[in-house]
């Protein structure tokens, strides 16, 4: 599936990533894992979680809950970057499939729209871990809708 967000002209690229990274470092939950916003453009927005000992299940594997999250971030701030200004986004729903677990390396979450509209805005996920050694696998995907809510801070 192609994306096709909706145009911004107001935004030039810092702008997004400064609005994308405002936001981001307000997020507790992201700060506490260890989070990294790594890029935000147009439509797109791509997230790192480090594997820690935060980020864990009883087995030693990424959590699943930690990769939701991850990917539930990934999308969401893809699509702040096509929410206008004075709004941002939140999630009213995601579907999560995980195809694979691991240990060690990294996770990294790239977010995608799909379709911005003035109600709604769908996107999408994938989160592929990234070995020590630089292999690069698929371990889940994500589908989610937002909306558009009045910015309060």
């Amino acid at each position: 599936m192609s994306a096709t967000p909706a145009p911004q002209a107001s935004l030039d690229s810092a702008a997004l990533f400064d609005r994308v990274h405002a936001s981001f470092v307000r997020q507790g939950l992201m700060q506490h894992l260890g989070a990294r916003l790594l890029r935000a453009e147009h439509g797109l927005c791509e997230v790192a979680l480090p594997y820690s000992d935060r980020v864990t299940q009883q087995q030693g594997g990424f959590h699943g809950g930690a990769m939701g999250a991850l990917a539930d971030i990934a999308g969401g701030y893809a699509g702040l970057t096509v929410a206008p200004a004075g709004m941002e986004v939140t999630t009213v729903e995601y579907k999560v499939n995980f195809m694979a677990a691991f240990q060690g390396g990294e996770l990294r979450a790239t977010g995608r729209v799909l379709k911005a509209g003035k109600r709604i805005i769908v996107t999408m996920a994938e989160v592929r871990h990234i070995a020590a050694d630089g292999k690069v696998t698929d371990c889940a995907v994500m589908q989610q809708t937002l909306v558009p809510v009045p910015q309060t801070y």
